[in-house]
């Protein structure tokens, strides 16, 4: 199943502007979490993983922002048969994954301030972010 729908995709990039812009007019940038609607979030969320999906495209890492989306992305070893997840993952909650998404902050100040839990040998997105 798709992270979002295609008839959503207008709305998914309406609401990941709305999130970049509410995140840079926060006090600090580097720590925001906009007071938006939830659904908007969401949105912003699903349509930033398609655009990572799209970007890097292969069955080698699962990159997973709960609650709202998780996607496969880069050339590697698929998943086990009997273990659905691949042998790397990465999740992060989804104010983190918006900031390097949009290129607020970098993946080494997330990681080096401890908001990025990664297991494998490709735990590293630096190189494909920001989407945009």
């Amino acid at each position: 199943m798709p992270v979002i729908l295609d008839k959503d995709l207008t709305r998914g990039r309406s609401a990941f502007e709305q999130w970049k812009e509410a995140a840079r007019m926060e006090h600090d940038p580097r720590t925001a979490d906009p007071a938006l609607p939830r659904p908007v979030k969401a949105m912003a969320v699903r349509f930033s993983l398609h655009l990572l999906e799209q970007k890097a495209p292969g069955p080698g890492v699962e990159v997973r922002v709960a609650p709202w989306g998780a996607v496969k992305i880069l050339d590697g070893p698929a998943s086990d048969p009997h273990n659905l997840t691949p042998p790397d993952v990465i999740e992060l909650d989804p104010d983190v994954w918006l900031r390097l998404a949009s290129g607020i902050t970098s993946w080494a100040e997330e990681k080096e301030a401890g908001h990025i839990t990664a297991v494998g040998e490709r735990d590293d997105l630096s190189d494909l972010l920001p989407l945009y």
